[in-house]
């Protein structure tokens, strides 16, 4: 068995030409408000959860975007109502959120 079982990866790269990418779009900030939740939630979510930074994941264009192992789903998001969403479904009840997969 894992020691955790999700690892939750934050794009939070910043190109330095200006480019496409995921920190302008708040993804610093993103997975800091995860890590915060998951942590207050606490005994709400039966397994253990990393959220991590990650330098560039490459789906630039679809950004931003976090990456949830072991599964291997991809997301979006806008704000906190999403991240709220992945939290809840996916990190809690074990469900993806379909409308957020990219």
């Amino acid at each position: 068995m894992a020691y955790y079982r999700y690892h939750v990866f934050f794009c939070t790269n910043l190109r330095a030409d200006g480019s496409q990418c995921c920190q302008p779009c708040g993804a610093q900030e993103a997975r800091d408000y995860v890590k915060q939740r998951v942590k207050a939630l606490g005994p709400a979510i039966p397994d253990k959860v990393r959220i991590n930074t990650a330098g560039c994941l490459d789906r630039c264009a679809e950004g931003p975007v976090m990456v949830i192992y072991p599964e291997a789903i991809w997301y979006t998001y806008i704000d906190r109502v999403d991240l709220d969403e992945i939290i809840e479904e996916h990190l809690v009840n074990g469900r993806m959120v379909e409308r957020l997969q990219i």
